[in-house]
């Protein structure tokens, strides 16, 4: 039995078949969700991939929560199914209500595309097992609303709690509050970050490193120790 993760593509997606890619590499099965659709097709977790849904109108990811998938995946992810939401998809989850806070314009208000240098601060995720805590990764960012904003009590919940995932290290690319990259929810299995992990999984394809894989590998890891495979 192999583990599947679905990947959702919405109009304006960018990066759904490279997360494919990822996961495939991490020795996952790769499954296309479609955002009109009102099934998960039976995966055992859900990618939220990077792009412009819907061109980004209103706000980015605001009216992607409202696609019929979505309302699946919002339930899934309250009864455990690990979820992740990368750049857009941190968005989306955000709107979702699925993650605290919200994503607004660079600081810089310049849309920012370079490696980055990120600290794991949490390990524990069903999304970043295979890393240490503490451990310094290089992937890309690559975006222009990335700034992770929330109130005082929302980031010093999420600090006390450890619920900051991911962090920027160095320069702050876009601002965000206290360098948050990526934060997750309550139960750990769901996860938002805006870099893009699944641009650094292979040098194949000239990235400076190959620090992406951990995220794909650590949720091929939660589903078989979870022994919750469909």
């Amino acid at each position: 039995m192999t583990a599947s993760v679905g990947v959702i593509t919405f109009p304006g997606s960018l990066d759904d078949s490279d997360s494919q890619r990822a996961l495939e590499a991490a020795g996952v099965t790769a499954v296309s969700l479609w955002h009109g659709s009102d099934s998960l097709a039976g995966v055992d977790a859900v990618l939220v991939p990077g792009g412009f849904s819907y061109g980004d109108y209103l706000r980015c990811g605001a009216i992607a929560r409202f696609a019929p998938l979505m309302a699946e995946v919002v339930a899934a992810a309250n009864r455990g199914m690990p979820v992740i939401g990368i750049c857009n998809g941190f968005q989306i989850l955000c709107e979702s209500h699925l993650l605290p806070g919200a994503l607004t314009r660079n600081e810089s208000l310049h849309y920012v595309c370079r490696d980055q240098w990120l600290r794991i601060d949490n390990s524990r995720t069903a999304w970043t097992s295979d890393y240490r805590a503490g451990q310094e990764i290089l992937i890309p960012v690559k975006h222009g609303e990335g700034r992770y904003v929330a109130d005082e009590s929302t980031l010093n919940e999420l600090e006390s709690d450890g619920r900051v995932v991911v962090r920027y290290l160095g320069e702050n690319p876009n601002g965000s509050f206290r360098d948050i990259a990526g934060i997750c929810n309550e139960a750990g299995n769901v996860v938002g970050l805006m870099p893009h992990p699944e641009h650094a999984i292979d040098p194949l394809t000239g990235a400076p490193s190959i620090d992406g894989q951990g995220f794909f590998t650590s949720v091929l890891t939660a589903l078989v120790g979870s022994g919750n495979m469909r």
